[in-house]
């Protein structure tokens, strides 16, 4: 039997972002997992800043567009400078270190 696909991804603030019309023209990575035939993700974690609540949501509606049967669980997470890799990879430990019932969304 086959294992769920689950995703945790970060949002790309830059090339996830595009203006309305020109949204389904480019590339955007987040949206791009969606769009493969070959690939069924049930659950994307998708990781974001505070300040790109809004486009996380923009990005959360166009994943339900493309892939109604994906759960998406959007999460804050609070990063100064994404250039500091001990701050990130210190980010993302605390987000694998939350319980896993909590990570699961029940």
């Amino acid at each position: 039997m086959a294992r769920d696909v689950v995703i945790i991804g970060m949002l790309g603030s830059n090339l996830d972002r595009m203006p309305r019309n020109e949204r389904w023209e480019r590339w955007r990575p987040t949206i791009s997992l969606f769009q493969r035939e070959d690939l069924l993700v049930r659950r994307m974690h998708l990781l974001h800043a505070p300040e790109h609540s809004r486009l996380c949501a923009e990005v959360v509606a166009d994943i339900q567009l493309v892939s109604p049967e994906t759960t998406v669980i959007s999460r804050e997470i609070h990063i100064k400078d994404p250039w500091d890799f001990e701050e990130v990879y210190g980010a993302l430990h605390d987000v694998a270190a939350v319980p896993r019932y909590q990570i699961m969304g029940v």
